[in-house]
């Protein structure tokens, strides 16, 4: 492998895993507040289509990035709704969810999907982007790879060490103490699962606008559920959940070079290598689960009844 077909295989690593990473850490958002959302797969999907929908019709990323988080934010407030206020079951309603935003994103993009967006910009940090290797690979993305990277350091700060962040693990491992203390645990669980899903929302748009510019329905193809595989392989911590969407992303683009190179290996199981890479590692992270046990949210999953 010559430099610089690493340093392509660098960036295109960067590039898919920007779009898990953004997912998962949305995700982690949910998990800490003790909600868990299944329905990441069907809100990057309805979020895609109505990014790339934007982005098609103002030739703007960024109102097709805000129309992609309003998406994700409007379906996840759904999803409160149902599982925080009427106390459904999380894991029925966020399946209900992907199932609803699988054939939403369907019959929308019917007439996106021969559609192109505009002529895309193009972005390098000056300067550092003409460095030999390092320019190719690290500094020649779009701005959403590194404000990926700023939001997982930002996330570990604000739940290690900020007030805000310490009540929102608060309600995540005991609700009813937090009840108690006087927090609004509905509220604050409402507020995490929009933000995270407006994050997810963003990795749908991204994908769709950045890192596939083009609407195909199911183009999503499984990242939704990887996101949510990370947040468990992390052990719910932002950091790790970075280096996960990286190391997702690697094998993904691995698959590609792969073939560029001419390796003599069957399509298919080039194709299944990143979600097999993914099942192994929880697989591997299961053989443990007392490790997981101690750093799950204790009440991931459970409804909070306030009047209990």
């Amino acid at each position: 492998m010559t430099a610089d077909s690493l340093a392509l295989l660098i960036a295109a690593t960067l590039n898919a895993g920007t779009v898990v990473g953004l997912a998962a850490l949305g995700l982690l958002i949910n998990e800490r507040s003790g909600v868990v959302n299944l329905g990441a797969e069907g809100m990057m999907l309805v979020a895609a289509i109505a990014g790339f929908a934007a982005g098609v019709h103002t030739g703007s990323d960024w109102w097709g990035f805000a129309a992609g988080a309003a998406a994700g934010a409007t379906l996840a407030a759904a999803l409160g709704g149902l599982v925080i206020w009427l106390n459904t079951n999380q894991y029925a309603s966020g399946l209900a969810l992907t199932l609803f935003g699988t054939g939403l994103s369907a019959f929308v993009g019917i007439k996106y999907t021969q559609l192109k967006l505009p002529e895309r910009p193009h972005f390098e940090i000056p300067v550092l982007a003409d460095l030999p290797f390092a320019g190719p690979a690290f500094f020649k993305h779009h701005p959403m790879v590194y404000l990926t990277i700023v939001l997982a350091l930002g996330l570990t700060w604000f739940l290690m060490r900020t007030r805000a962040g310490r009540v929102l693990r608060a309600v995540g491992e005991s609700p009813e103490s937090a009840h108690a203390l006087g927090y609004p645990v509905r509220r604050i669980r409402l507020l995490a699962v929009v933000t995270g899903g407006a994050l997810c929302g963003l990795a749908g748009a991204y994908l769709s606008l950045v890192y596939t510019p083009l609407w195909v329905e199911g183009m999503v193809a499984g990242k939704g559920w990887i996101a949510l595989a990370l947040t468990t392989f992390a052990t719910w911590r932002p950091a790790r959940v970075l280096l996960g969407a990286y190391l997702f992303g690697g094998v993904t683009m691995l698959q590609f070079h792969l073939q560029g190179q001419g390796v003599q290996v069957p399509s298919q199981w080039l194709t299944m290598l990143p979600y097999l890479a993914t099942i192994v590692v929880l697989v591997l992270i299961s053989r443990n689960p007392t490790w997981i046990r101690i750093n799950m949210p204790a009440s991931l999953g459970k409804p909070f009844h306030p009047g209990a």
